[in-house]
């Protein structure tokens, strides 16, 4: 595949424009008729060398009024602010110092000064409120609000005078943390209005970026901020010809102001989008169900030091980890445009910015366990549960946890620079992205009641050589451990897939969260018979779920079951439930509804018995109201 080439180039100052350019209703419906019209086998597309033109209905850049050039760099960096100057945007006026700041970071860093000179600072300073240099916290959710609503405001303006030609941009508010917090957003676009239905119409795809899903991790937020500025009225503008793009710089405001990692009951919410206990994880996957975008990037920070200097003794190197959609039932396609669309170009863009990067990985907290993991394979994150939903999801992580302030406009840097080519990616690729998903959509529909669904599946265990740091000299250390790669999945336990699942009248909470995730859900409203597969128990115990770090924080006491399906025929009464799996999102439903992996709905008492599910292995001939 030819690859598009990518010219390396100092950052500069004078150089920062080049570096930045690079509807249901109730209906009754015979099943029967309408389950399977995807069986047949779909034709795989051709798979582009090259991206394919936009389309026509698009307006080039070129042809606005006062437009900038299109990105031509292969990275990004924001242009700066005086370092000392306060932020204005547009007219708008100074942002307010925050009344309350929280807690300085640790006076002690954990490495000393050969360490550090390993990350010097990029030739440019980012503004955003957090960042100043007087400053001790992070943005408040207080000047995150303001930000969003100054450049909102500020493309109202400029769309009525005309100097911005047809950007809009609006803020939204997508829900509220458990604490009343806002969870802001911003919408970019050039479509005709910024509802949903406008930019489907539009005929652009969609980008959702999200930040600070932990709480201390504020590197993300605050590039999503830089991001937010350059697409509304800087060098990123022109994608917004190509693209729409939904910015969530903070999606756990209670934990951002804590600066723990938790949700403030306590839970990891990027363990929390299959079962969404959380109304932080319930507002997320709504923007997904509202704007259907063909990426979600997801933007956090790894730790530094802590456990890998404790095993290891050693410090963290990269400036970047990453990763995408690695998970069971995940489309080939998707990961191979996740690949060569989009994680290709994002090595090249960190490395003509001199940004070391390289796979995601962790290691857990158990201080005898020397293995290194790759980030999990389960449909429990936002990176593998979006990816379910038929995207490209991307992890971007910078080295942050456990270092306060240290190091952070290299990290903002970083940050900006893969956000910014993931962007321009999916807006090169967008007629083939949109081609692919039309193709997974169908492909995967066509698939219910056929072949072996995975139910659980496992990391494959090698080798690796990896580069840390010496704690002292800040030499780099290559060591050989253990490495669990999470790109070859060993399946641990599959079955053959279902046409569906059929649930109890009483299951409601259950249903609520499939319609949540974006699943049709079906109400049999005449009572009739399925051929089915029930569970008989085989086995039981309680536990902790676990992720390759150890226990998921907030998730202690699931069941873990043993089972065995059984074929017969079950009553269905009517007011109970009908999961079709020929929809575009089935795996979701198979990794919520087979009871005995640690995410499921059963294991995590969301459905209460195991007589409440059931796998439905013939096309049902019953009559269904399609539940709102």
């Amino acid at each position: 595949m030819t690859m598009h080439p990518f010219s390396r180039r100092s950052a500069r100052p004078s150089a920062l424009r080049a570096a930045l350019l690079p509807a249901h209703g109730t209906a009754c419906v015979l099943l029967a008729a309408w389950l399977l019209t995807a069986c047949g086998s779909t034709p795989l597309p051709p798979w582009p060398a090259t991206p394919t033109a936009p389309r026509s209905a698009e307006q080039p850049a070129a042809s606005r009024p006062q437009a900038r050039p299109a990105p031509t760099g292969p990275a990004a960096v924001s242009r700066p602010l005086p370092d000392h100057a306060p932020l204005v945007v547009q007219g708008a006026g100074p942002m307010a110092a925050p009344a309350v700041l929280p807690s300085a970071p640790p006076a002690s860093p954990p490495y000393g000064a050969a360490v550090a000179a390993r990350f010097p600072e990029p030739p440019m300073a980012y503004s955003t409120p957090g960042l100043r240099p007087e400053r001790r916290a992070f943005t408040t959710n207080a000047e995150l609000g303001q930000w969003l609503r100054a450049l909102a405001d500020s493309a109202a303006q400029g769309a009525a005078t005309g100097t911005t030609a047809t950007t809009r941009a609006r803020v939204l508010t997508i829900g509220n943390s458990q604490r009343g917090e806002p969870i802001a957003g911003l919408l970019l676009t050039r479509a005709a209005g910024t509802d949903p239905a406008s930019l489907e119409r539009s005929g652009r795809p969609t980008v959702v970026l999200i930040g600070q899903q932990h709480g201390d991790e504020p590197a993300g937020s605050e590039a999503l901020l830089v991001v937010s500025s350059e697409l509304a009225q800087g060098l990123l503008e022109p994608l917004l010809d190509r693209i729409n793009v939904v910015v969530v710089p903070r999606a756990n405001p209670d934990g951002a102001q804590a600066g723990t990692r938790v949700t403030a009951n306590g839970l990891d919410m990027n363990r929390d989008h299959l079962l969404l206990d959380t109304p932080e994880a319930r507002a997320l996957a709504q923007v997904v169900n509202d704007y259907r975008p063909i990426l979600v990037l997801d933007a956090h920070e790894f730790t530094v030091a802590g456990r890998y200097l404790q095993k290891f003794n050693a410090i963290q190197r990269y400036d970047a980890l990453l990763q995408y959609t690695t998970t069971a039932n995940y489309p080939e396609f998707l990961t191979k445009a996740s690949e060569e669309w989009y994680h290709q170009p994002l090595l090249a863009a960190l490395e003509a910015q001199d940004l070391t990067s390289h796979w995601y990985y962790t290691t857990s907290t158990d201080m005898q366990d020397q293995r290194i993991s790759m980030g999990g394979i389960r449909p429990d994150t936002s990176r593998n549960v979006n990816g379910l939903k038929n995207a490209v999801s991307l992890l971007i992580e910078t080295r942050g946890v456990g270092i306060g302030r240290m190091h952070i406009q290299r990290r903002v840097h970083t940050q900006v620079t893969a956000i910014a080519s993931a962007l321009r990616s999916t807006a090169e690729r967008a007629a083939d992205l949109e081609q692919v998903r039309s193709f997974v959509a169908r492909e995967v529909s066509a698939q219910a009641c056929r072949g072996q669904v995975v139910v659980e599946a496992a990391a494959t265990p090698t080798r690796r050589a990896l580069d840390f740091l010496d704690p002292d000299t800040g030499a780099d250390r290559r060591l050989s451990v253990v490495w669990n790669s999470s790109l070859t999945l060993r399946p641990v336990k599959a079955r053959f897939r279902p046409c569906g699942y059929w649930l109890a009248a009483s299951a409601t909470a259950a249903v609520e969260r499939l319609k949540q995730l974006g699943l049709q859900v079906m109400r049999i409203a005449e009572p009739g018979a399925m051929l089915a597969e029930t569970y008989l128990e085989t086995a039981r115990e309680s536990g902790d779920r676990q992720d390759v770090r150890g226990s998921i924080a907030g998730n202690a006491g699931i069941l873990r079951v043993q089972v065995t399906p059984m074929r017969r025929a079950i009553d269905a009464p009517a007011g109970s439930f009908y999961v079709p799996l020929n929809q575009p999102r089935a795996p979701l439903a198979v990794a919520a509804l087979e009871p005995d992996t640690q995410n499921s709905y059963f294991a995590n008492r969301v459905i209460a018995d195991l007589a409440d599910i059931a796998r439905v292995m013939a096309i049902p001939a019953l009559v269904f109201d399609e539940t709102e």
